[in-house]
């Protein structure tokens, strides 16, 4: 699937495995990445769920954040991220196709248990 990022300076962190660290801690930074390597890896993002070696949980979240996924970091931080494709496929429902998003577009690292 393809990656982007919400802005340059997102994508300048995210990309380099020493400002990943800086940022974030090493541990934190490891995490990211495989996170980052699995969206990379799948063909469309229904396929996060079907990842056995998947311990991030890939789920969708509501309220405030509907229409924003994410993948658990270390506890409570959360990988968020859209999807990029343009438009967004949905379901007669209304809901996200996600055997149709074939891109996202990462959003940062937040505490979403606050919110």
């Amino acid at each position: 699937m393809k990656v982007s990022f919400k802005s340059n300076k997102l994508a300048r962190v995210f990309n380099s495995d020493r400002e990943l660290k800086r940022a974030y801690g090493q541990r934190q930074a490891d995490l990211i990445r495989e996170c980052l390597d699995d969206l990379e890896a799948v063909e469309c993002l229904a396929d996060m769920w079907d990842l056995p070696q998947h311990r991030h949980r890939c789920h969708q979240l509501a309220e405030n954040l509907k229409g924003v996924f994410s993948l658990d970091l270390e506890h409570p931080y959360r990988l968020l991220f859209v999807p990029a494709n343009d438009p967004v496929p949905r379901l007669d429902d209304d809901g996200i196709d996600l055997a149709r998003v074939t891109a996202v577009e990462v959003h940062g690292v937040e505490n979403t248990h606050g919110k």
